[in-house]
């Protein structure tokens, strides 16, 4: 499925059987994966629009309903403990289980009514002996403590010390060529962006065209230059001049092996960034859908999975309200807790 707009103009070096050198094949290499990875990035964001309108109106009102319905639960343990007929036993079971099911609704689904509860069940009952144990431990772990504290100190004093010997010694005549170079090359390639970007701007800058339909044509492709520029997007610049026929074909293949070293630079710095997004959105998709990874391909197996996440919650919901009811009863309860381990 392509996302290309109808006028998309492909920048690419060498439409015919001359062959290509090493830096026209890098650069033909890097403007395809951003057509790729810009094209996958649409289509992701649109299904992201997708996702979040089901997640939002159909899974999580179930899900809220679900945990308002095991607090129910946890209520019911909180007031079975003080009863009469409750054993020892009954208590320790009751007890574990109001512990872990307050400390996930109110982590997990910050249901923070329960923390009253949780509270009470939070700390475990000890005897002398293990009281006593339990105080040597925290005295032993204060101590080491301590010392690692005096050990990184120590470590922090010297690797300052250290920074500063470097500071106070000068740079070799190397280090003072490489930096040199490496600014050179910066100053380079941010050149290479804006000569694009000036091209574009001596062509169609609005401001001192007459005619007022063609004043309003301007203004939109200056937009759109100056949405290029602000990203340092070169293959859009690329495209923004094959499109007005600011170049052709045979400028491309013509490009000097220094050129196209310093647009490789700045389209390999765009796929990266690209690269980057994608995974973020990805990581963002996963975590909205409870999914270990998530791609835009995977939309029709989302929803297939979304709607059995569904059907199941549904059931669960079902249970729970009768195991409310039912566990009302302490005889009942008394007899659940039994099978409970």
């Amino acid at each position: 499925m392509s996302f290309l707009p109808t006028q998309y103009h492909i920048v690419r070096i060498g439409t015919g059987s001359e062959p290509l050198s090493k830096s026209q094949k890098e650069f033909n290499r890097l403007t395809q994966k951003i057509e790729q990875l810009t094209a996958d990035l649409h289509e992701l964001r649109g299904v992201s629009g997708h996702i979040q309108q089901r997640v939002q109106s159909d899974y999580h009102p179930l899900l809220d309903q679900y945990c308002r319905l095991q607090a129910d639960l946890v209520r019911l343990f909180d007031r079975a403990y003080v009863h009469e007929d409750i054993t020892n036993t009954d208590k320790k079971k009751l007890a574990e289980l109001i512990r872990s099911m307050a400390s996930d609704l109110i982590s997990v689904h910050g249901i923070d009514a329960l923390r009253s509860i949780y509270d009470k069940y939070d700390i475990p009952e000890f005897d002398d002996n293990q009281n006593q144990q339990l105080a040597s431990i925290q005295e032993a772990r204060s101590d080491t403590a301590e010392g690692d504290e005096d050990y990184i100190t120590q470590q922090e004093a010297a690797e300052a010390e250290r920074q500063r010997q470097r500071a106070k010694k000068p740079k070799s005549a190397k280090q003072l060529e490489r930096e040199a170079k490496k600014k050179a090359d910066e100053q380079k390639t941010t050149k290479a962006v804006r000569t694009l970007y000036m091209d574009l701007v001596k062509a169609f800058h609005p401001d001192r065209e007459p005619d007022e339909a063609e004043k309003l044509r301007k203004t939109e492709i200056m937009h759109r230059v100056i949405a290029a520029y602000e990203k340092s997007d070169l293959l859009a610049l690329f495209r923004l001049q094959l499109e007005f026929e600011r170049i052709d074909q045979a400028h491309l293949e013509a490009l000097a092996e220094e050129q196209l070293t310093y647009y490789n630079k700045i389209l390999r710095q765009q796929a990266q960034e690209l690269d980057a997004e994608f995974l973020v959105l990805q990581k963002d998709l996963a975590t909205m859908t409870g999914k270990s990874t998530f791609t835009a391909g995977s939309l029709v197996g989302f929803e297939f999975s979304l709607n059995s996440d569904i059907a199941q919650l549904k059931r669960d919901i079902k249970q729970l309200k009768q195991d409310v009811k039912a566990l009302a009863s302490i005889s009942v309860l008394r007899q659940w807790l039994k099978s409970y381990r």
